[in-house]
């Protein structure tokens, strides 16, 4: 995509198949077992099979993780818990497959990349291709981003999505690692769901209740920055960053790829919003791995209609949550394509009526 508008209008162009969705649905009602009693799981298949085009949806057999990367002046706040100079090492550990969403990803048989948007240091050259500034602007002082910088960042994260689908991912999922990620993502939850700071403002990777006042005051002051902005990519500029930017031109960029995504925490899901309200039939490729322990999350899944498949507490972040989705994606796809009907079966089938 050249633009963010053609990367809106492919979005709005791609429609996942209600035919297949349709089929996945009667053939669950068939399969040897009452109704509905496989919960989720049957919701699961059904989505696939709309995403997919196909029913059964077949296995997922190349899940592809992408973990963005980017540094946020908002750190110099204190509102982390650790020092800026773990995300340049993070994304070391990320390569060296060493990091929590490496050894998921790794037991899944997902594959991972990382790629620096704005990490405020030297990377190399095969993560950094995509940069778009040594670290984002202190959003509660300045913007993260001119708007050229957010249309680069939006439409890099497009261009990675089709690289991955280029490559044969079939299912896409985006991590990140970035100290002080949290606060542009509460304050782009509170601006886009028009929810009070002081409600989705959380943690993070450990602030005490100090910690938490004063990241509270820096994401109410960074909303107050933006003000009456009503353009999505404005408000992205003014109060996210470019790693922000990226994972929401890469969601945008599975959905005009007509590839289903699995969304992770509070990050990616502030990300969403911005997505959603970019083009909002995106949601329609996505689904929501986990719900993250910080507030802001809840308050973006139940904006962007979604409920996620599993709730363990999770807040690290990173996409590993989202990976821990896949096995679940896989078993749903083998009831649907595996289990036998009645019929087949020689199960009698309750009565009618």
């Amino acid at each position: 995509m050249t633009t963010v508008d053609s990367l809106c209008a492919a979005v709005a162009a791609a429609v996942p198949d209600e035919q297949a969705a349709e089929q996945a649905r009667k053939q669950q009602d068939r399969l040897t077992k009452p109704p509905g009693s496989l919960a989720r799981l049957e919701e699961l298949s059904v989505w696939l099979s709309g995403v997919r085009g196909l029913c059964p949806p077949g296995p997922v057999t190349a899940p592809r993780v992408v973990v963005f990367a980017g540094d946020h002046g908002v750190a110099r706040a204190g509102v982390s818990a650790y020092p800026a100079e773990v995300t340049a090492q993070m994304v070391g550990a990320v390569r060296a497959g060493i990091a929590a969403v490496s050894v998921v990803a790794a037991e899944v048989g997902a594959s991972v990349r990382v790629e620096d948007l704005a990490v405020d240091a030297d990377t190399p050259p095969e993560v950094s291709r995509y940069k778009v500034r040594r670290g984002s602007g202190r959003i509660d002082l300045e913007n993260a981003l001119s708007r050229e910088e957010a249309e680069r960042a939006l439409l890099a994260g497009a261009a990675i999505a089709a690289e991955e689908i280029a490559a044969g991912a079939d299912l896409l999922i985006a991590g990140e690692v970035g100290i002080g990620n949290t606060t542009p993502s509460a304050a782009l939850v509170a601006r886009l769901a028009g929810a009070d700071p002081g409600l989705v403002t959380g943690p993070g990777t450990g602030l005490d209740a100090e910690g938490v006042a004063r990241k509270t005051a820096v994401v109410r002051a960074a909303v107050r920055r933006a003000g009456e902005l009503t353009d999505p990519v404005d408000v992205l500029a003014a109060i996210g960053g470019a790693d922000l930017a990226a994972i929401a031109g890469f969601l945008l960029g599975a959905a005009a790829g007509r590839t289903p995504a699995v969304l992770d925490g509070v990050i990616v899901g502030a990300a969403a919003l911005v997505a959603h309200a970019m083009a909002p039939s995106a949601v329609r490729w996505w689904l929501a791995g986990h719900r993250s322990s910080e507030p802001a999350h809840d308050v973006a899944l139940r904006r962007l209609g979604l409920e996620p498949v599993l709730d363990l507490g999770l807040h690290l972040g990173e996409g590993s949550g989202a990976v821990a989705v896949v096995p679940l994606l896989r078993v749903a796809s083998a009831i649907l394509g595996n289990m036998r009907t009645f019929e087949e079966a020689g199960v009698s089938d309750r009565p009618e009526g």
